[in-house]
């Protein structure tokens, strides 16, 4: 029997599952990632630490799964976006901390970034608002104020990627400086819809511009030529110098090339607890979210999925055709898989969901532990009038306000802790129905069900409440490791297990489907309350 293994490298923790050629689980491992918080808003990963907790976690999957390294025959690695590592090509060691997505250094840079001529086509070029938390920011914060990392660029040695190709270096072998279409966009500095390096916003932040990649296509070569110059100019110039310093002077490809998710990427080493080790093919990489999308069996044009963690985010796939101008979601490639066909997908995450529960606990100690949010919710029929709108961080689609704050309203003397935990599960329905009306408006693709999971998807009551607000049924699969396990799918895809998505096993375990309860008129109703309570958080 063949194992094939799926990497799902996460902001918190590493897991590795093992499953066999027919799809079923044969192991799992998981380890937990520290960050570290070198001054206040900094928040970063020790890229050593990380590789050794996936070694860690794969080798406690060798063991459960009873199988040898040599079985392995392919891997898939899924990770985190915007975390950014830096590494020496020509010694493969770390030149700083990676930094995480949930770093604000980059805060000063906003308004400066904002006054450049170009500054409103960033959406439409990269997908999405490059905002503090975009691994281009904080590069140009790397090149600014890093040495070692200026002087790699300079010499041509800088090595820039997420953590996927941090451990093909770390763990293995890369096949070349690469990465799939998803992850190379997640570093904020890749034209999607041209498909290649943005040039003038790589010069702006001053950042390295790669050479361009053999045999590019038809288009990328006439985009590259000086007869055939970027409709929107030369950016940062010795007329025009850059805010952020001079630029990089070493030659070389620092950025990876953007490739397919199904590709030959390199090998990792995998070892088992008796010491047996075997160099393992990587033939997949994805974004995590894109993996939670794939691992949903999402394959169809408005088929979607909602994962919950520290915010939740929306997913849906949209096929070959990514829409031009969506004004108010994120577009993304989804995957490209051996056909060589782009596929894409739309995005949109709410307001924290995680952290607003865990303020819930730690900061209002509304209960003492997780488990009781549900117990809590469940014990009254309703919010008693109680909105509850968790804009800790502003408001996010389709208002897209960062000036919002967090607001309680309706409390009477009769209200009590039950009731605002019961509101902010509404608040996270009201929340995905306004994501979701956002899609269809910027698509006509009409959402039917959504898969969740991640977790509060755990909480039956905080699923019906969705179901009941949003409309539609909420499918939650039992098997919760759903972005491993597409990572370990594609690389059997790449193994030639399975030639297409329609030929993949199902997801293992049950599926637990909860239908709308409420009447149109209710739903409707609490959602006029909804957007009442928005209108006075937003602009605080």
């Amino acid at each position: 029997m063949s194992y094939l293994l799926g990497i799902d490298q996460g902001t918190s923790g590493s897991r590795a599952l093992i499953i066999d050629d027919t799809g079923q689980v044969r192991g799992y491992g998981y380890a937990s990632l520290p960050r570290i918080y070198p001054q206040p808003g900094w928040a970063e990963q020790d890229p050593d630490v990380l590789a050794a907790g996936v070694a860690s976690a794969i080798t406690a999957a060798i063991t459960e799964a009873g199988c040898s390294p040599s079985e392995i025959i392919a891997c898939g690695i899924t990770c985190q976006r915007n975390t950014n590592f830096v590494w020496d090509a020509r010694t493969g060691r770390p030149l700083a901390n990676a930094i995480t997505w949930q770093d604000l250094r980059t805060i000063p840079m906003m308004a400066e970034l904002a006054q450049w001529s170009h500054a409103d086509e960033r959406r439409h070029r990269l997908g999405y608002f490059p905002g503090p938390y975009c691994a281009a920011l904080h590069l140009a914060w790397r090149m600014k104020h890093d040495g070692a990392v200026r002087n790699a660029a300079d010499g041509g040695y800088l090595r820039i990627g997420t953590s996927a190709n941090w451990l093909l270096t770390a763990l293995g072998h890369e096949n070349g400086h690469a990465l799939d279409d998803s992850l190379v966009q997640s570093l904020g500095v890749y034209d999607f819809r041209a498909r290649q390096y943005w040039t003038e916003w790589l010069e702006l932040l001053n950042l390295p511009t790669p050479v361009p990649h053999p045999n590019p296509s038809p288009k990328e070569r006439g985009a590259m030529t000086e007869e055939s110059p970027s409709p929107i100019g030369r950016g940062a110039t010795e007329e025009s110098p850059s805010p952020f310093g001079r630029g990089a002077r070493g030659e070389g490809n620092s950025f990876p090339q953007p490739v397919p998710t199904v590709h030959e990427f390199g090998t990792i080493r995998v070892t088992a607890a008796n010491g047996e080790s075997a160099d393992v093919p990587v033939l997949a990489t994805l974004g995590n979210e894109q993996a939670a999308l794939f691992g949903h069996h999402c394959h169809r044009p408005g088929e979607a999925e909602c994962s919950h963690g520290t915010a939740s985010f929306i997913d849906v796939f949209v096929g070959e055709h990514v829409p031009e101008n969506p004004e108010k979601l994120n577009a993304y490639f989804a995957w490209r898989l051996k056909d060589n066909r782009y596929n894409y997908c739309l995005e949109a995450d709410t307001t924290v969901s995680g952290a607003a529960i865990r303020w819930m606990k730690e900061e209002a100690r509304l209960f003492d532990h997780e488990s009781e949010l549900s117990t809590l919710a469940a014990s009254v029929p309703d919010s008693a009038g109680v909105i509850f709108v968790p804009a800790f961080t502003g408001l996010n689609v389709p208002h897209n306000d960062p000036t919002a704050r967090g607001t309680i309203f309706g409390l009477t003397l009769g209200s009590n802790r039950a009731h605002i935990i019961r509101a902010f599960l509404e608040s996270l329905g009201y929340q995905m129905r306004a994501i979701l009306e956002t899609i269809e408006a910027e698509t006509q693709l009409q959402v039917e069900r959504l898969s969740v999971g991640g977790g509060i998807a755990v909480s039956d009551i905080a699923c019906q409440i969705q179901a009941d607000l949003i409309g539609i049924p909420i499918v939650r699969p039992a098997f919760t490791e759903t972005a491993a396990r597409a990572a370990a799918l594609l690389a059997g895809m790449g193994a030639d297990i399975w030639s297409s998505p329609t030929d993949l096993p199902p997801l293992p375990g049950a599926y637990t489907i909860f239908d709308p309860t409420l009447s149109a008129e209710a739903r409707d109703d609490g959602y006029a309350h909804w957007h009442k309570a928005i209108s006075r958080t937003k602009n605080y």
